[in-house]
């Protein structure tokens, strides 16, 4: 990869949100860092609706299980995983915005990347959770190269996207759709079958979402490139 081509980092709040959003992206970005946000597992053992759709039999099981998964995929993509000791909301122990954006600071610094991808915080809470710490963090870093990505799944929820764009204007931060350049060629083919399966590595997850529910996955993946308008940096 030559010294002019992005290294990306993307911010995924769960296991298999980047590669579910961003796959196809990450299949022309050999050595992207996968920065999953909520990767720990409870203190103590829990039970949740959504870990029993999963298959699993509880918290510990998930979270172990989980992590194979996103190894697995993120092989196929030949990223790079890298994983904070954040709980998601289900366990009932999220971290503050503040400390969330902290940590994911010192986690970018800490990188090689020059083009950071966040979530949009569309349609679930643990999302936007994520995308305040990542607006937080945006200002402070706008010497890089910033783009948000559409969630797949949550973002066919009416009224999600525009709600969206409305409060980035409110945070002085624009929103203007484009694509991160590929930084090794590769035909859109051989992009979908890598992402199918890494796809398909998330094996729990696809069992919790049910057959027919998670098509959208497959859907084209949409960016926007992301800064602080001038007005807002006065």
């Amino acid at each position: 990869m030559s010294e002019t081509s992005p290294r990306l980092f993307i911010v995924s709040p769960h296991f298999d949100d980047a590669v579910f959003s961003c796959g196809a992206l990450l299949a022309a970005h050999p050595d992207a860092a996968v920065c999953t946000v909520f990767a720990a597992s409870p203190e103590q053992e829990m039970h949740t609706e959504w870990d029993q759709r999963s298959g699993f039999t509880g918290a510990h099981q998930a979270i172990h299980e989980r992590t194979l998964e996103d190894d697995r995929a993120l092989e196929v993509l030949d990223a790079i995983p890298l994983r904070m000791p954040f709980r998601d909301g289900q366990y009932f122990d999220s971290p503050s915005i503040s400390r969330m954006a902290a940590a994911l600071e010192e986690t970018i610094y800490r990188s090689t990347a020059n083009t950071l991808l966040m979530p949009l915080g569309l349609d679930h809470p643990d999302h936007e959770r994520v995308f305040q710490a990542c607006c937080e963090i945006l200002p402070r870093l706008s010497h890089l190269t910033w783009f948000g990505y559409a969630e797949a799944i949550h973002r066919r929820t009416p009224g999600v996207l525009e709600a969206r764009f409305a409060d980035l204007a409110k945070r002085g931060i624009v929103a203007t759709p484009a694509h991160p350049s590929a930084s090794h060629k590769i035909d859109i083919q051989r992009q979908t079958l890598l992402k199918r399966e890494a796809v398909n590595a998330y094996e729990s997850q696809l069992r919790a979402f049910g057959a027919g529910n998670y098509d959208d996955i497959f859907a084209a993946e949409t960016y926007w490139q992301l800064s602080v308008s001038r007005r807002a940096k006065k």
